[in-house]
Order: C-alpha cells, then structure tokens, then sequence
C-alpha cells in the first residue's frame, strides 16, 4: 500500500511538473515570436523614431507610437485612480466589516462583475457613460479618456477585490486582538494592524489590476475615440497601444504588420517592467 502511494505521488510530481514546463515553453514561444518579429520592424523604423514619434500614418510609412503610449498610460492611470481606492476599500469592508447576510449577497455580485464578458462592458459605457459625459461635459463627444478610465475602474473592480479580500482575511487573528488589548478600537485596529501586515498581497492585487487595464481592447475601443494624438485633456479621445493593435491588424501587411508586433512588443515591455517593480517594492519591503 506504501508503495503505491509513493508511485502515485511519483506521478503527480511529474505531472506537475509538465504543466509547469508547458507554461515556461509557453511564455517562451510568444517571447520569441514577439522580438523576432518585432525588434526587426524597429530597426527598420529606427528605435527613437518608433518610440518618440507622434505621427502614425501607415500609408506614408510614419510609425510613431508615442500617442498610443501616453493613451495607454493616462486610461491606466485613470483606471487605478479610481478602481484602486473603491476595491481596496471594498475589500477591507468585505473581509471585516461586512455583516454575514450582505456578504453572502455582495460576494457573488463581486463575481458576476469579473463573469461578464468585456464586450457587454464595453456596450455599457457606450450606452451609458459616452452620452452622460457628452452631455455634462460641452467640450467633450463623450468617448475619450475619462470615459474608458471610468469604465476600465469597474471594470478592474473584481479584479482588485478578489486578491485583496482573501489576503485580509489570512492576516493572523493575534495581530488584530493585540491591537484591541492595547486599547484601539475595531476600525483603527483593522486600518493600522490588518491593512498594513496584508500590504503584500494587496499590492499584488493592484498590480494584477494593472495588467488587466493595460490589456484591455475590447471595452476601451469602444469609448476611446480611437484618435492617434497626443492629448490635451482627459475629455479628449486617444487610442491605446491594444486597440491600435486589434483596429489595424485584420489588414496590415508588411512593415505595417511589423510596426503592429513591435507595438506588442512594448507593451509586452511594459508588463515586464510593472512586474519587476513589483518585485522590488515587495523585497524591499521584506527588508
């Protein structure tokens, strides 16, 4: 009987580790696919000018995509501003304040949030947040930065909560009744004790937040504006280094084609860079 066990753990050990590999391989294949294609199209360009450039006009060959960047980062921006404080929030709440019967309520609404397809998302904001902005805002049509960093902030909502409740939840007990022992109340016990010994995980949540509203296509095309340029104000439409991608890809050819990978391929960057800043903040803080 012993020896069957051991076998069996023998083969779910390999088992694992399959899946670990297949997901290394995997990750791999679309970093090479990724630089192969893509660093040779910013040769060709010229790194300074692909990256620096404001005009992005494929049929004159101009492929600068320094709009698209400073788009992606003001709706990301946008995004966490105001997803980041609603979910962390929300998830303090859930985890110690919220009474039984409304958290059995609340948590699946939570859940639905994160179920429904971006697309449904993106017909909300179309329907609802374009005209509300177009009409309370005169100098704006309604699709523009403020509107997708609205939408990509509910949006980022179940994403933040769901990492965040769960890692409040796993602070140890002892932690929150000394703080009560030595005379703080419940609310200053969970901001002052809680809170900070679950930063970790919270900031994890943010940043998985973060990628989420980064590689957003869907939902933010819709509400955008979808305008190659520089912006001047948040009521102004951009477009965003994912919807350039996705509007021009179906029919790109070329260094055109190329010019769309290597787009990828900084934004790919910028996920890298997110994660590894991540990393350091979460060692220094170990520190």
């Amino acid at each position: 009987m012993e020896a069957l066990m051991k076998k069996r753990e023998k083969i779910m050990e390999y088992v694992f580790l399959l899946a670990a590999v297949i997901s290394i391989v995997a990750v791999a294949l679309i970093c090479i696919f990724l630089f192969a294609n893509g660093i040779p199209a910013m040769k060709k360009i010229g790194f300074v000018e692909f990256l620096t450039g404001t005009k992005w006009k494929p049929g004159n060959n101009k492929f600068g995509i320094f709009p698209m960047i400073l788009g992606s980062i003001y709706v990301t921006g946008g995004a966490l501003i105001i997803g980041v404080p609603v979910g962390v929030l929300t998830s303090i709440f859930m985890a110690r304040f919220c009474p039984e019967g409304l958290y059995k309520l609340l948590k699946p609404v939570v859940n639905l949030l994160a179920g429904i397809p971006s697309i449904v998302y993106g017909f909300f904001g179309l329907v609802v947040l374009v005209p509300f902005i177009r009409e309370h805002f005169k100098n704006s049509n309604g699709q523009s930065i403020l509107c997708a960093s609205i939408l990509l902030g509910i949006m980022i909502l179940p994403t933040i909560i769901g990492a965040s409740e769960p890692t409040i939840r796993a602070v140890e007990q002892s932690y929150y009744e000394g703080a009560l022992a030595l005379g703080a109340t419940h609310e200053r016990s969970v901001f002052t004790v809680v809170v900070p010994a679950a930063k970790s995980g919270i900031l994890a949540a943010v940043i998985l937040g973060v990628g989420r509203a980064l590689g957003e296509t869907m939902a933010v095309m819709m509400v955008v504006g979808n305008q190659p340029r520089v912006p001047n104000s948040i009521l102004q439409g951009v477009r965003t280094l994912t919807t350039n991608i996705v509007m021009e890809m179906g029919y790109a050819t070329d260094l055109h084609r190329e010019a769309l990978i290597a787009t990828g391929v900084v934004l790919f960057a910028f996920i890298l860079i997110i994660n590894l800043c991540f990393s350091a903040i979460k060692r220094s803080g170990k520190e």
